[in-house]
């Protein structure tokens, strides 16, 4: 949540094992005990003061009652939500679940539903009883209009008029990307004015980043999520590639180096942030190379929190390679954009992937904190060689929100048209395509980094 993350509750259970019954019960951090439950165990007696007992029905029974804990802090649960469909319920009074969050969040079809298979496979089979009221019965496409809008309660919460429509929700870069993706983009000399909406992907880049890719028909894509129907633009196929960390690891990498406290300073006296001084720094000591060959014989590999897409391996590590002796100012302002540039060849590697598996990509459409810094966007648009479409808002994810309800109002006939008409160009930023050979040898580069790592993991663990 946006409050910032809350510490999990913890609970414990004492399981005791008696001479007639088992007995359990739920206690929490401090020691109170929270529920109880106990199960008779079998006794028999063969003979005369010879006594028996099962295991198997002592571990049975310990089963019984480690379950029954669970149901009386469960029983008591109505309803189970995701965020969006728990404040979508908490305005409207309506249990139905957007589309987006079950396909995405959950193990839902949009073709078959549920999957009983699953739930009992895990021992939670109770979600199938009573045609799944606690997890969602009633499946909405995003943007349709919930019940009788705001209840009065909430109106009144909120301070609105009761019935104002409510719509059906979008995870928060879902409708991010639907706030970029569907921009009319006639008269910027864009190739994707002549294509299929399918031609453009969507980047939302913050703390971590999404890769949003819709299709007419489904496509897999190894180690991209999906594909998903209508979990974003209601009617097409959607396939999620994502980067674990991108705006965090650039924080990391340069308020770790020994010249940031020199770099707080400089900034500060110039009334910019970290990055826009960074930015000026290296167009500084560039001279009358590309900003962007200072890089020439510094190489990042940027899984420092593992890797989502496309290889999806949690195991992998970051990599830097080329680090020397000096940690001026001229060397963080290197290793930041060496770390940036990591992250788009990252994005370089989520397309081709995509790509290899049957998309055809022409356009990124970037929105989120890092769009704001350029570095970030050119560099995206050199190392992918695809042009990069700026919203005119910077908020798209509260554009493409502000969408649903324009469509759950009635205002649009689609979510499609609202996307047209809602969503506006800011700027384009085109590719140097003159250094393009530079950046496919960054590339090559890249790639061998990855395959270095394994290399070096399968000689420490060969016996």
């Amino acid at each position: 949540m946006s409050g910032g993350e809350q510490k999990p509750e913890r609970y414990y259970v004492g399981v005791d094992v008696g001479t007639g019954s088992v007995r359990a019960a739920l206690v929490d951090h401090s020691g109170v005990l929270l529920a109880f439950a106990d199960q008779p165990i079998k006794k028999w007696e063969p003979q005369f003061n010879h006594h028996e007992q099962s295991s198997e029905d002592i571990w049975a029974a310990c089963c019984v009652v480690t379950k029954n804990l669970r149901e009386t802090c469960w029983d008591k649960a109505g309803h189970f939500f995701d965020l969006p469909d728990f404040l979508s319920w908490k305005a409207t009074g309506v249990t139905a679940r957007s589309l987006c969050s079950l396909v995405c969040k959950w193990t839902y079809s949009a073709e078959k539903g549920w999957d009983d298979s699953f739930w009992k496979m895990i021992g939670l089979e109770d979600f199938v009883a009573d045609n799944y009221s606690k997890i969602g019965n009633q499946v909405l496409p995003p943007g349709a209009s919930l019940g009788n809008g705001l209840t009065p309660e909430a109106a009144r919460d909120l301070g609105l008029l009761p019935g104002i429509a409510v719509a059906a929700s979008l995870i928060d870069a879902h409708a991010g990307g639907l706030g970029v993706i569907g921009a009319d983009v006639r008269g910027h000399g864009l190739v994707c004015e002549g294509q299929p909406v399918t031609s453009r992907l969507a980047v939302i880049c913050g703390t971590s980043s999404c890769h949003m890719g819709i299709s007419k028909d489904p496509i897999f894509v190894p180690g991209v999520w999906g594909p998903y129907f209508s979990a974003m633009v209601p009617g097409f196929w959607l396939n999620e590639g994502g980067q674990s960390v991108t705006g965090k690891l650039i924080d990391h990498m340069v308020q770790g180096h020994a010249a940031f406290p020199e770099l707080q300073v400089k900034a500060t006296a110039r009334c910019q942030s970290i990055y826009a001084y960074l930015n000026s720094h290296l167009d500084l000591i560039k001279k009358a190379q590309p900003v962007g060959f200072l890089t020439v014989d510094l190489h990042v590999w940027p899984d420092f929190h593992g890797n989502r897409s496309p290889l999806a391996d949690l195991t992998l590590k970051g990599m830097v390679t080329g680090l020397k002796l000096s940690q001026d100012l001229d060397d963080l302002a290197i290793l930041y954009l060496a770390t940036v540039q990591a992250i788009a060849l990252g994005t370089r590697f989520i397309i081709e992937a995509m790509e290899a598996a049957g998309h055809s990509i022409s356009t990124l459409f970037l929105c989120g904190g890092l769009s704001k810094n350029p570095l970030f966007v050119q560099m995206h648009a050199d190392i992918t060689g695809m042009p990069v479409v700026l919203s005119q808002e910077v908020e798209s994810v509260l554009v493409g929100a502000a969408i649903l309800g324009a469509c759950a109002s009635g205002d649009f006939a689609s979510v499609q048209e609202a996307m047209a008409k809602m969503s506006k160009v800011g700027k384009v930023v085109f590719p140097r395509l003159q250094d393009k050979k530079y950046y496919d040898k960054k590339y090559q580069v890249f790639l061998k980094l990855v395959e270095h790592q394994k290399e070096y993991l399968a000689i420490m663990n060969d016996d």
